[in-house]
């Protein structure tokens, strides 16, 4: 097993010397990337030219921001000007829009340094890729965001973008022993992504909780959310370690399938936090809990019903384009989509509305949310990312979560996972960082 390596957050520490800090990036991928495969694309040439327009800013102390020479990898589903965009897709493969997505655009307002782009699945929704788990290269890396998880679990670099619609920056963050965290849906701007479906979300993975944070506050204040949506406003930086006075336990459909060392971990956190003085609600002992856990049952299949049904429009059209050129998982979803009719959509929407009042309503009780990341640690091999099934409540909730590398299972790392209240970043961000600092 090879374990990555973890650089020290970049805010308040690599913020001093970009260059240096960038050249420890490049060298760590020159060292990995061959066998992590994390990678689509690298703009070496570009990012030390980026890093050194930083340093000089910060010479003559004017930096741009907190992040001003940042390194960040970029998902593949996310456009960038100076690197190709092939969405994970043969349909796509040397496209070049030639302008950057809303989030890359406001990081590089921000000065942040966009190294590279980062394998992903079949437009989030299709086949997996090369890329492995850095921690045990027989093992996925989780997707779709797979290249994005597997190069902050490498040490690759310190921050990279994601998208989630299912579980695809909280799974890969899991298995990969870093932070996900997907913010409220819509609180950062999706412009120029690869989809709209209505529960994907720009995310972000990162060795470090506060340099996760700066990123989402420079895309919110440069590009805000999705148009009519409330940005982020989580604040510059995670609030001060607050000890919880009580979190509700949801054990959601994933509970069936976890696996006993996944359980085990997660009980044995429980205990801590029972001890530590932290009240727990879960189905035994709370009504709202138990109503919100009957209704998270069927999280899966609302989603999957969803997305094939949003999917029907940009991917439908593209398969009649470029016939025989999408990933049979890809084909899958439209076949879904194709039995299905509106009124069936908008059942589904309903249901998922029902949802998200369920979660609402327990806002008075309780401080968070707290399930597993993962069904277990990283399945061997890669033809599969692993099962969604922890993180799909997150996604139709819409609600913020995040991914914390607390537990482990099999030797493996596996995430915490921590549920907020949606438009509540703060207030999850002190408890987040109340459980890191328990370690």
């Amino acid at each position: 097993m090879t374990r990555g390596v973890r650089f020290d957050g970049y805010v308040g520490n690599g913020a001093a010397a970009p260059r240096a800090f960038l050249e420890a990036c490049i060298e760590r991928i020159a060292a990995r990337e061959s066998e992590v495969k994390a990678f689509v694309a690298l703009n070496v040439d570009g990012a030390r030219a980026a890093a050194d327009a930083a340093a000089a800013r910060m010479k003559a102390g004017r930096p741009l921001s907190p992040i001003d020479g940042m390194p960040i990898a970029v998902k593949d589903l996310i456009e960038t000007k100076d690197m190709p965009t092939a969405f994970g897709s043969r349909a796509f493969e040397g496209f070049a829009g030639g302008r950057d997505a809303a989030p890359v655009w406001a990081l590089r307002a921000a000065g942040a340094v966009i190294l590279g782009k980062t394998v992903t699945t079949e437009f989030g929704v299709g086949g997996p890729g090369a890329t492995r788990n850095p921690h045990d290269l027989t093992r996925t890396p989780g997707g779709s965001s797979s290249g994005s998880g597997a190069a902050v679990g490498a040490g690759m670099v310190p921050v990279a973008l994601g998208t989630q619609v299912g579980g695809s920056v909280l799974r890969p963050a899991s298995f990969c022993g870093a932070i996900g965290f997907k913010p409220t849906y819509g609180a950062l701007n999706r412009g120029q992504l690869s989809d709209q479906f209505s529960q994907n979300c720009i995310g972000v993975i990162a060795g470090d909780l506060g340099d996760a944070w700066a990123v989402c506050h420079e895309i919110a204040t440069r590009v805000g959310g999705d148009p009519g949506h409330i940005p982020f406003a989580g604040g510059t930086a995670p609030m001060a370690a607050r000890k919880p006075a009580t979190l509700a336990v949801l054990q959601t459909a994933g509970w069936e399938v976890a696996d006993a060392a996944a359980k085990l971990a997660f009980e044995r956190r429980l205990a801590r936090l029972t001890n530590d003085g932290v009240e727990l609600l879960d189905r035994t002992n709370s009504g709202r809990v138990a109503l919100l856990e009957r209704l998270l049952a069927d999280a899966a299949e609302i989603t999957a019903g969803i997305n094939a049904w949003e999917g029907l429009w940009p991917i439908g059209e593209l398969a009649e384009r470029r016939p025989g050129m999408l990933h049979s998982r890809t084909e899958e979803l439209l076949a879904t989509a194709r039995t299905m009719t509106v009124e069936d959509y908008v059942a589904l929407l309903r249901r998922r509305d029902a949802l998200r009042d369920a979660l609402v309503a327990l806002a008075p009780d309780t401080d968070g949310c707290l399930t597993l990341g993962a069904p277990g640690a990283a399945p061997v091999g890669i033809a599969t990312t692993g099962n969604a099934i922890f993180n799909i409540a997150a996604s139709v909730l819409r609600t913020p979560a995040l991914s914390l590398p607390l537990l482990e299972a099999d030797g493996m790392p596996l995430g915490l996972q921590l549920i907020g209240f949606p438009n509540g970043e703060r207030a999850l961000s002190a408890t987040a960082s109340w459980l890191l600092t328990q370690g």
